[in-house]
């Protein structure tokens, strides 16, 4: 690491590293297995059971219910969530019942699912036939009886340009219209049949619709002929495969439940309960649409369209990239001033380097901003949307983590091997945050509530890895970047606050926002933007 410093803090920093070395290894005596912690606890699953249909809210009480009725109620979410129907409070269920997704009930969704299967196979499809369903939110009718319905964007979640938002929406709508008989037109004021907002926590929606922060439910949706979409403002939401949730995906699904939609137990459909990423894949499954045909029959005088995620990964790219360079243009800060980015480190010259999407920009030691750049003209072959990333001073190497894999640049040049599978290495899958720490002289991963070392000669995980993050007293969880700077201190941030880590007190010394405190990250009024090329 290259540091300006005295003798004597030259002295205490290689004392910082004995004793953090030495602490690890003393907890570490004692090593304990990695265990995946459930995220929903046994004493939650009865609420969460109650919240989602499986449970009736009738009873007053869990004593008055009986054992028979809570093993069906597992029994039914482990089916409609694709888990061995064992109907006991297992780990891999309590792992479930923590995973994002919509916030309507799975109610009644088995039976209109087995009802649909049915129909599809005797050939009953009709959008007029009966249907049997039980319906939520105590709304009535079950369908739109008309095919051209109108829709309007009430307020815009925060970090991300109206503009890109207002194109995701409209093929989130054109994704159903594709393969039904229905035509959306975006109205910017006024009545219309079918509203979208944000929201956070709770918003005159009941108590049990109160939005519970990030993660969780994401968002909920009310049946014709309501016709609104409720989206948690609190989320990290995305449209370019960034860290959080993507805007457009969980658009298109409650949009399903505005035209009367159940919850689908097929696992890739789009209606399924659960959170799902932007793929490459076909984004409707063939039980999408056979469920909005079944309502609203199909294109008049067209075939159906079927269109994949790749296609919408691309348009979705280009558009955050037009509003990204339009906010990075001109006097006005750049756009990840606004409160998020995938992932930040520093180079050897004290510039750093923040990313986010598919570009990135770079914040000079005297606090000159340029950018943004193009990721991929930088670093040919990266995925964009990085989980992590880390500039390492030991080799002089830049290290990315996406998904399961780890690429390894010299300069601009991909290493020969790389990507390598990060699993193979022992190490997590989208880890949080990565960067070189100088006390230890390796790589640290930080994922969720615990944390891997990677030794960067061996490209393996040290032994007694990975740990919990409590070793790093005051760090918390869930963090999407770190940095050292030249007096050593490391800064950590998540979202818009930034936690310094003191190497010498092993812990936390200080927090804060970091777009108005720290000059040096670009955000301050007193930064100068240039467009010098890298």
């Amino acid at each position: 690491m290259i540091y300006q410093i005295s003798p004597d803090h030259h002295n205490l920093r290689h004392s910082s590293a004995w004793i953090i070395t030495v602490l690890v290894f003393l907890k570490s005596t004692v090593c304990t297995p990695v265990l995946t912690e459930p995220s929903v606890s046994t004493d939650e699953a009865e609420g969460f059971l109650e919240k989602y249909g499986y449970l009736s809210h009738l009873h007053l009480d869990s004593d008055s219910r009986s054992a028979a009725e809570f093993k069906t109620a597992v029994s039914e979410f482990q089916w409609m969530s694709h888990l061995q129907v064992t109907g006991q409070l297992d780990t891999a269920t309590l792992k479930q019942m923590g995973t994002p997704r919509c916030g309507v009930k799975d109610e009644g969704s088995h039976q209109v699912w087995v009802q649909r299967v049915n129909d599809v196979f005797t050939g009953k499809m009709s959008s007029n036939g009966p249907r049997t369903r039980r319906k939520r939110f105590a709304q009535p009718g079950e369908k739109w009886y008309k095919r051209h319905l109108t829709y309007r964007i009430v307020n815009w979640p925060r970090h991300l340009a109206s503009g890109s938002v207002r194109l995701a929406v409209r093929t989130a709508f054109q994704l159903w219209s594709n393969v039904s008989g229905l035509v959306f037109q975006e109205l910017p004021e006024g009545h219309t049949d079918i509203r979208l907002a944000f929201y956070e926590g709770e918003h005159n929606d009941g108590a049990g619709n109160a939005f519970d922060g990030p993660g969780g439910a994401l968002a909920h949706a009310f049946f014709p002929c309501r016709g609104e979409a409720h989206f948690d403002m609190a989320e990290r939401w995305t449209l370019n495969g960034q860290k959080g949730h993507n805007l457009f995906m969980v658009t298109a699904h409650e949009i399903g439940h505005t035209l009367g939609l159940e919850h689908s137990p097929v696992r890739h459909a789009l209606m399924s309960p659960y959170y799902r990423k932007l793929g490459r894949t076909l984004v409707l499954s063939w039980d999408d649409i056979a469920a909005v045909q079944q309502l609203y029959g199909k294109p008049l005088g067209v075939q159906p369209l079927r269109v994949t995620g790749q296609v919408f990964s691309s348009a979705l790219q280009e558009w955050e990239l037009a509003d990204v360079s339009e906010g990075g243009s001109g006097p006005a800060r750049p756009l990840y001033c606004q409160g998020l980015f995938d992932a930040i480190t520093m180079d050897q010259n004290q510039t750093l380097l923040v990313f986010r999407g598919n570009v990135f920009w770079t914040v000079s030691a005297e606090g000159n901003i340029s950018g943004p750049f193009a990721l991929q003209r930088r670093w040919p072959n990266l995925p964009l949307g990085i989980d992590a990333a880390a500039f390492s001073l030991l080799d002089s190497k830049w290290y990315f983590f996406k998904g399961k894999r780890i690429w390894r640049y010299s300069s601009s040049v991909l290493d020969a091997g790389f990507p390598r599978m990060s699993t193979d290495l022992g190490f997590p899958r989208h880890p949080d945050c990565a960067f070189y720490y100088a006390p230890l002289g390796h790589m640290v991963l930080l994922k969720g509530s615990r944390y891997s070392v990677l030794n960067l000669v061996t490209l393996r995980s040290e032994p007694y890895y990975p740990r919990k993050l409590a070793d790093w007293t005051g760090v918390p969880k869930g963090t999407n970047g770190a940095v050292t700077r030249p007096d050593g201190l490391l800064y950590l941030f998540r979202e818009q606050k930034y936690w310094m880590f003191d190497p010498l007190k092993v812990r936390v010394t200080r927090q804060g926002q970091w777009s108005g405190e720290l000059e040096w990250i670009g955000c301050s009024s007193r930064t100068q933007q240039d467009n010098n090329i890298l």
